[in-house]
């Protein structure tokens, strides 16, 4: 990494220089897959050999040997170079499910509509998110910690919940199984309809 003050652009890995892609919604896509929501089949492994080769426009070129850096590199280049430990207990946001209220919190942070914009470093990009003070998302990230917790909500916070119960509970990605289960239950359904039931 290059400090705080500095964007990165490119790894240094094993005596070479690779090119990266550092534009935030190309790292939310990366994070889709690392976190299992664009294809739930795959293990831990499997994830992150997809996500080198989103995050390293020449990964084919790159020699096993250099992997483990570049997974280091890549693991610091998503948490923007901090040092920071994780915390303990179930994730309180996701960037998919979340993708409107976070626009809209980092569009007020910014005074500029993000998406708008033809390239955003993901550092820049976290910077804006990390601004996120108030507003609808901070208010359904507050819920999912209360809730979390057990501790007891407010009126206008029960409120809001009944009202926007989808968008406060976090969705888990379908597991095979689940989506087996739902492509049998479906083929039923199916069956039923052709019968006339």
């Amino acid at each position: 990494m290059t400090g705080p003050w500095m964007l990165p652009t490119q790894a240094a890995l094993g005596g070479g220089a690779y090119a990266i892609r550092t534009d935030y919604r190309d790292i939310l896509e990366l994070l889709r897959w690392l976190g299992g929501q664009a294809d739930p089949a795959l293990d831990q492994a499997e994830r992150w050999y997809v996500a080198m080769g989103l995050f390293y426009p020449e990964f084919d070129a790159m020699t096993q040997d250099v992997w483990p850096e570049a997974t280091r590199f890549l693991a610091e280049f998503l948490a923007a170079g901090r040092r920071e430990e994780p915390r303990p207990g179930p994730a309180l946001m996701d960037w998919q499910q979340d993708a409107a209220l976070i626009a809209a919190g980092t569009a007020r942070a910014a005074g500029q509509d993000l998406r708008a914009l033809p390239h955003l470093h993901w550092w820049s990009f976290l910077g804006w998110f990390d601004s996120i003070a108030d507003g609808p998302f901070a208010t359904v990230v507050a819920l999912r910690d209360k809730l979390r917790r057990g501790k007891k909500l407010e009126p206008w916070e029960r409120e809001f919940y009944r009202a926007h119960g989808a968008e406060v509970d976090l969705h888990r990605p379908a597991s095979p199984e689940a989506d087996a289960e739902k492509q049998r239950l479906l083929a039923l359904l199916k069956e039923d309809e052709r019968r006339g039931r």
